[in-house]
């Protein structure tokens, strides 16, 4: 498994609707509102056999509500 965090910049009103919609779909391991030109940054853990631009294809962008996306990929660097 690798850390993957991701921001999301929502719709006007849409953020907490983002997400309750994220969490029900029991993908997230830590999920933050944030401050700045994205909304929400989330923590997720995918399989280092899985694609991650198809994960998050599959299963963040198509959220309604999410306007914008930035994935900030993991490495083991200590």
């Amino acid at each position: 498994m690798r850390a993957v965090f991701v921001q999301l910049q929502c719709q006007p009103g849409k953020t907490y609707e983002v997400a309750d919609a994220l969490f029900e779909r029991e993908i997230v391991s830590e999920l933050y509102s944030t401050s700045g030109e994205y909304d929400l940054l989330m923590k997720i853990y995918i399989d280092t056999e899985d694609d991650i631009g198809k994960f998050i294809n599959e299963h963040v962008a198509n959220v309604p509500g999410i306007v914008r996306s930035l994935t900030t990929l993991t490495f083991k660097a200590f």
